[in-house]
């Protein structure tokens, strides 16, 4: 995959982060929000093939992967998140743009989309995280749908605190295999994630696994704003999703302006499993809401897509 046009480090609060930017074209540009917290967006990659129309921009947050990696807990806050995202779009003369969040990003792409509705064209939730009790339940429910054998190592290793002991991380990836990315092998773009994942910002404000939340977004819960969202919204998930179906359709019927995409047999990486399928989409998305909306937003328009 050809690498970015422009690349360089831009700083934020607490320290220098990297970003690349994908394409020159007069579209209005994407800016891509990863997960994690953590988890640079190498992965994020296979949506810089928009960028024939639109810039594509990508960045690492503070903490992970190409960004400076300053040892200070204390800096791991949605806050302070949220005040990158902003520097970053600012430094970058970003006045106006499409902003695309998955997972953890979506958290605070939904966030910064409530506070800034006149910069954002149009936001697009890729199987986001917006309220992390719903998370939290949805993640018991996938848990128990796991063999018993794993779900005796997630029990045992929790309840000894050794998380970090090497049974308690196969258990974690029989889930992550199952629920985050199910292609096999993994690509190589999740690899690199995975062994450049900023850990003290995941452990700090999350936890210590994708299904286990012991860090400080405890009680974190947007879905109840969802209704003061003025732009266009795009909805995403795979049917094997951590965060699944009936949740994201749920949070989807709560927007003035909503459209729904499920893709078969996908799970919380489906841009990486189904890449044709899913830019063909978000591309669709992102064409007619470049124009902004005249006369406010006073109906919602909840379209459904399953692939």
């Amino acid at each position: 995959m050809a690498g970015p046009d422009r690349e360089g480090m831009l700083g934020v609060p607490g320290g220098q982060v990297w970003y690349g930017r994908y394409g020159e074209g007069s579209e209005t540009p994407l800016l891509c929000v990863h997960g994690g917290p953590g988890m640079p967006a190498y992965y994020l990659e296979p949506l810089t093939g928009l960028r024939g129309r639109r810039p594509v921009v990508l960045y690492d947050q503070l903490g992970c992967g190409r960004s400076q990696r300053p040892d200070d807990p204390g800096l791991w806050t949605l806050t302070r998140s949220l005040q990158e995202l902003d520097t970053v779009a600012a430094e970058l003369g970003l006045d106006r743009f499409h902003l695309f969040g998955h997972s953890w990003g979506g958290l605070l792409s939904i966030a910064y989309a409530l506070d800034h509705p006149g910069r954002v064209a149009s936001l697009t939730c890729a199987s986001p995280l917006v309220s992390v009790p719903d998370w939290m339940a949805d993640a018991r429910a996938l848990l128990a749908g796991l063999p018993p054998a794993i779900r005796a190592l997630i029990s045992e290793h929790e309840a000894a605190g050794t998380t970090g002991s090497p049974g308690y991380q196969h258990a974690a990836r029989f889930f992550y295999h199952r629920h985050f990315c199910r292609l096999d092998p993994w690509p190589e773009a999740v690899t690199r994630t995975f062994s450049e994942l900023g850990e003290q910002a995941y452990a700090t404000m999350w936890g210590p696994s994708e299904f286990t939340q012991t860090g400080n977004l405890t009680g974190t819960d947007l879905s109840g704003r969802l209704r003061e969202l003025t732009v266009p919204t795009l909805w995403t998930c795979g049917t094997h999703d951590e965060a699944p179906p009936d949740t994201i359709r749920r949070y989807a019927a709560l927007t003035p302006v909503a459209q729904y995409a499920e893709y078969a047999g996908g799970s919380h990486c489906v841009h990486l499993e189904q890449p044709g399928r899913y830019l063909t989409r978000l591309a669709a998305f992102l064409d007619p809401a470049c124009t902004p909306p005249t006369g406010g937003i006073t109906l919602r328009a909840l379209a459904h897509f399953r692939w």
